[in-house]
């Protein structure tokens, strides 16, 4: 099998990666018509309505992170996946339900995506935890990479589907249909064989072991400076629903089919970015640091676009760039970090990533609403340029960057030192900072 798809030859991790890409698309075509009816039935056009609803669907990570880490880190994490997706199941089915019948109102949505984001959280940690008892230690980067390209994958079809369902039948049948997708994970869930699982320790149930995963992740330097990137990007630069719904409705004046396109379009940079990072044998920071440069640059060639048709194709960079970045950030992160701290350090990083939403959603549909989607993708591109600002930043600290004068070309050469695995670099870095302190006893 090719290096790039080998975890598919593990039978459980196939189970796992079917039933998500069956529950990803549902989940890719709910978003895009709970967007597209706050937007455009349940609002006048209203980004900041967009970005509210997008806050309460992710602002549960900033308050629960820390408590649903440690349950991650405790518990069953198969049957605790079980009851999170039934869970998800029966929002998305009495969303539906509500939206059929004609009595669904803002409160309505706003309601459900607190609800959906509330067990959200408790289900993400989970999630990024059991790809660890699925494969070998080994073949981790190209699992975390993989359920990448599930995750994109299904953005090629679900908003696709979701457009044309949503112009055809309304977007009720689409919540519904949402719904019963997540029988795929459950079936996937209850098919794997329990004595293959690679078992992680467990986290100790004596008082103080939240503190001690904030202060483990701030004994690794390198995690540190990714959760910074991951907030900056996460926060003001991966608001891609409010992106491409006000450039789709207010930039190009198109409809809901074509915003559909638009999410699966992007998709195909996604896709073609996680497929990329699964080819990785480890993640390295200067993969990190091009990616969220790459980012940047992107986002600025897209906010220029003249024409919805060249709007389109600029969306496939800002998807390469993006799953670049999201996906070796995670792989480092979950390669360095001890097993039985995975929980609560991924936890952690997904509630900066994730949580850090209800600050920028609205704060870029105010500046969409106030400026124009163009400058809405502005702050974006920023987001990427001042991340990778900060991981140049560490790489120069760490003495991981060389920088070359060339007297034959006017040019500078970057290059990377000392890549080692993410756990070797962790090791090196804590050394460090040991070696600084005995310096100054």
């Amino acid at each position: 099998m090719s290096p790039t798809f080998r975890s598919l030859g593990v039978h459980n991790y196939l189970l796992w990666f079917i039933g998500g890409l069956t529950s990803n698309i549902g989940t890719w075509m709910q978003r895009t018509a709970q967007d597209w009816i706050v937007l455009t039935e349940l609002s006048n056009n209203d980004a900041a309505a967009v970005g509210i609803t997008m806050a309460l669907q992710f602002g549960p990570q900033l308050f629960l992170a820390p408590l649903t880490g440690l349950v991650a880190d405790r518990v069953n994490v198969r049957r605790l996946l079980m009851l999170t997706q039934a869970l998800m199941g029966f929002l998305a089915l009495g969303l539906g339900i509500i939206v059929i019948t004609g009595v669904a109102q803002l409160w309505h949505v706003y309601l459900f995506a607190l609800l959906l984001g509330i067990v959200a959280t408790f289900d993400a940690p989970v999630r990024q935890t059991f790809v660890a008892e699925l494969v070998e230690t080994n073949d981790l980067t190209n699992a975390v990479s993989l359920n990448s390209v599930s995750f994109h994958a299904a953005r090629l079809i679900g908003p696709a589907v979701a457009g044309v369902l949503t112009a055809v039948v309304g977007a009720g049948p689409v919540f519904i249909l949402n719904s019963l997708t997540f029988a795929g994970t459950l079936i996937a869930l209850k098919a794997i064989r329990v004595k293959d699982l690679y078992e992680q320790p467990r986290a100790s149930r004596e008082r103080g072991q939240i503190v001690a995963g904030f202060k483990y992740v701030r004994q690794v330097p390198a995690i540190m400076v990714i959760l910074f990137m991951v907030f900056v990007i996460g926060t003001f630069g991966m608001n891609f629903a409010i992106f491409t719904s006000t450039m789709t409705t207010i930039e190009f004046h198109r409809g809901a089919g074509e915003f559909g396109m638009l999410s699966s379009v992007m998709a195909i940079g996604s896709v073609a970015g996680a497929l990329t990072s699964a080819r990785q044998a480890r993640p390295k920071m200067r993969t990190i640091f091009l990616a969220s440069l790459s980012f940047g640059i992107a986002c600025s060639i897209s906010a220029l676009m003249p024409t919805f048709e060249a709007f389109a194709v600029s969306l496939i960079l800002i998807g390469f760039s993006s799953l670049v970045f999201m996906t070796t950030a995670n792989s480092f992160v979950q390669t360095t970090v001890k097993p039985m701290m995975r929980g609560r350090v991924m936890a952690l990083y997904m509630a900066i990533f994730v949580g850090g939403t209800p600050v920028g959603a609205p704060l870029v549909g105010w500046v969409v609403n106030q400026f124009g989607p163009r400058w809405g993708l502005a702050v974006g591109a920023a987001s990427g340029i001042i991340a990778a600002a900060l991981c140049g930043y560490w790489l120069a600290r760490f003495k991981r960057v060389r920088v070359r004068y060339s007297r034959s070309w006017p040019q500078v050469r970057l290059g990377f030192a000392g890549e080692g695995s993410a756990k070797e670099l962790a090791t090196t870095e804590i050394a460090i900072i040991e070696t600084e302190a005995q310096k100054g006893s």
